[in-house]
């Protein structure tokens, strides 16, 4: 939305109060020469000279001078005024349009989240937990007379029963990080990056960190795990990259303290600007900013991507 703008006075009002004043002027004058008005003031006053009456009408002119000039910078402060909270108030909807497109990109979100979570709960569990039902049923029917199908039936559902607590343990991994809570940060980032390294043999990840990156909060902890996390994915799915470099560290201040988190890759890349980022790419830079931070993308198309978070930490009292 581009930024309201003070309208200039239409050019006829110019001209229409000029004629006017003009006009006042010359019937003023014509007036005060019939009746001699300056004669007859000067005649009325001739007994009280020694106050300078006659004087009077310079310091009228010099008083309506002033007031010329009084209201003329008024009303250079009112035009100025009125830009600034016209200004302030196109700043205020364009901010009230991005809360709502956040607002609206959330609810898409969250919907395509649960939308995939239903698929994986009916393609994974639906299918397992009915196939070690039939196998069950199939023992309890069959398997009285032949020791044998009993066996092959109970290894069946022994397979889909380890089948579904991997899917399980895969969908409580991405919905929360166990490790996070268990292990810390850095153990918990290792274990995302190892469990990417199966899943992408023909990529190498590289992981680093610097300095002391226990006890940044949990908030924090789950925002870094996050950014990786959703990294990762972008490039896993986007960038077809052979290599990905992961830098964490920690950077320390006299007056403050923050994490710098680095990831990037050698994948295709893109030209900034062209189009508008993805939810995967919104949520991250939301998720920097809520914690008072910069979030920066550098790519060039057949260069590669990187992203970085900048992140305060905010130090705690014990």
């Amino acid at each position: 939305m581009p930024e309201a703008k003070v309208q200039p006075t239409p050019r006829g009002d110019v001209v229409r109060d000029l004629v006017f004043v003009v006009a006042l002027t010359l019937i003023s004058s014509a007036v005060s020469a019939y009746f001699e008005l300056s004669e007859w003031l000067y005649t009325r006053t001739r007994q009280w000279e020694a106050l300078q009456l006659d004087e009077l009408p310079v310091a009228l002119i010099a008083l309506t001078l002033g007031l010329v000039w009084f209201s003329q910078r008024r009303h250079r402060r009112t035009r100025s005024e009125l830009a600034a909270r016209q200004r302030a108030e196109a700043r205020l909807a364009r901010a009230l349009a991005e809360n709502r497109e956040l607002a609206q990109r959330h609810l898409l979100m969250q919907e395509a989240e649960r939308k995939h979570l239903a698929r994986e709960l009916h393609d994974e569990l639906g299918q397992y937990l009915n196939a070690i039902k039939l196998d069950a049923v199939s023992i309890r029917d069959h398997a009285a007379g032949d020791p044998a199908f009993a066996v092959k039936s109970a290894a069946a559902i022994i397979a889909s029963a380890d089948h579904v607590h991997i899917a399980v343990s895969d969908m409580i991994r991405r919905l929360r990080p166990v490790g996070l809570d268990e292990l810390g940060l850095t153990a918990a980032i290792e274990s995302c990056v190892d469990s990417w390294r199966q899943r992408a043999p023909n990529t190498r990840f590289s992981l680093s960190f610097d300095g002391k990156l226990d006890g940044l909060g949990e908030s924090l902890d789950l925002t870094v795990y996050r950014l990786i996390q959703e990294a990762l994915t972008n490039c896993q799915r986007h960038a077809a990259a052979g290599r990905v470099e992961i830098s964490l560290q920690r950077r320390t201040a006299p007056n403050a303290e923050e994490l710098v988190l680095s990831v990037a890759d050698d994948g295709r890349g893109m030209v900034l600007g062209e189009q508008k980022p993805g939810f995967g790419v919104s949520g991250m830079q939301e998720r920097v900013e809520m914690m008072g931070g910069a979030f920066s993308l550098l790519s060039e198309p057949g260069r590669g991507l990187t992203l970085k978070a900048h992140l305060p930490v905010h130090r705690r009292v014990a």
